[in-house]
């Protein structure tokens, strides 16, 4: 089984990369048929096709750098 990777974008969406099942708030499933290994989420809320990214994060200037702290060894 693959590993699935989820990778916040810098001022862009969640990338998750891996086989994944998406479900919506009231336990749909969407249908990722044709949909490449990737699928890239909005989090900016400006996407036309939420949940999905369109890129309309660039357009509207969305901001978001977090970064993970560093585990110590």
């Amino acid at each position: 089984m693959s590993d699935v990777i989820v990778q916040l974008r810098e001022n862009g969406p969640i990338l998750i990369k891996g086989p994944i099942t998406l479900i919506d708030h009231l336990g749909n499933v969407f249908d990722l048929t044709g949909e490449k290994a990737n699928v890239a989420l909005c989090r900016c809320s400006h996407s036309a096709r939420r949940p999905y990214c369109d890129g309309s994060h660039k357009a509207h200037g969305f901001c978001a750098t977090e970064t993970a702290t560093p585990s110590a060894p």
